[in-house]
């Protein structure tokens, strides 16, 4: 029997090969697909839309093959993002659906990469993802203009002036872009101290983890109802703005509900508001109970 690795890169290039030969959808027939998909949950139409697309979730992963995550798992996130897209799609808006799915794929890829590249968190906001994704290119150039290995102060600023970043967000996303050092690594040559000896951990003990659960996830469960009550899109702008590790942008939001930046800010306004009422209201029947 070959090698796990080996069958896993098979399966890839199989699947790879079967995608890209998938014919593209004609446009009338891509939004008979999306309408029977959306109005009546027809799940052949469904996998026919997805089928036709998912070159595209190939091709943006093999722009991010150089992160040193496997090809097959970017892939997949790429599937992921085509999934959201399918339920998201607004057909009578009279936009291809290829259009459309690129930008949830390629936001589904960036937030996998982000997640995976290093146990340090690498920032939430729409210009620190630009940074993370461009800083190496970046340093790159701005050193073969210097002749120098690593960036200067005027690099930095000129990099955060392009980026719209601060220098210091610079200066430590250079940090957090270098290798991870093991936690089992041993201090010195010699001896037998390890760096993970010398961390403290300030995690609460089982007994107050405990203690926390009930109240946790009571709160979980009132949370989740009062979002069930929220009209759908601001049930989203909810999501995607306070309930996800990768917040997104109003304007990004907007683009992808069809409305105003201004409007998003509104409607999310008013979604708190909401959320605030009911769960206030909860907390009162708890306390007279």
């Amino acid at each position: 029997m070959p090698p796990l690795d080996d069958l896993t890169q098979a399966a890839n290039l199989s699947y790879i090969q079967g995608s890209m030969a998938t014919p593209i959808l004609e446009r009338d027939h891509e939004l008979d697909l999306a309408h029977r998909w959306r109005d009546q949950q027809d799940e052949k139409a469904l996998h026919e839309l997805v089928r036709a697309y998912a070159r595209l979730a190939v091709g943006v992963a093999s722009k991010f093959r150089h992160y040193g995550l496997p090809l097959g798992d970017l892939i997949q996130e790429g599937n992921v993002g085509l999934m959201q897209a399918a339920a998201r799609f607004e057909p009578e808006r009279e936009v291809r659906f290829s259009t459309y799915a690129m930008w949830w794929i390629k936001a589904s890829i960036q937030d996998y990469v982000l997640r995976n590249w290093s146990i340090v968190r690498t920032g939430t906001t729409s210009a620190h993802k630009s940074l993370f994704f461009n800083l190496r290119r970046l340093r790159a150039k701005i050193a073969n203009q210097e002749g120098v290995e690593n960036l200067s102060e005027d690099g930095r600023a000129q990099i955060a002036k392009e980026l719209g970043v601060s220098i210091e967000d610079v200066r430590l996303m250079e940090g957090r872009l270098s290798p991870d050092q093991s936690l089992a690594a041993p201090v010195g040559a010699e001896g037998d101290d390890e760096w993970g000896d010398f961390l403290q951990d300030d995690r609460p003990n089982p007994e107050e983890i405990v203690i926390g659960m009930r109240s946790t996830k009571a709160r979980s469960e009132w949370l989740n109802n009062a979002l069930k009550s929220l009209p759908q899109r601001e049930r989203t702008i909810i999501e995607e703005r306070h309930l996800t590790e990768d917040v997104v942008t109003l304007e990004d939001l907007g683009r992808t509900l069809g409305i105003s930046k201004e409007r998003v800010r509104q409607l999310e306004n008013r979604a708190m508001q909401k959320l605030r009422a009911t769960l206030s209201a909860r907390l009162n029947e708890e306390a007279a109970a």
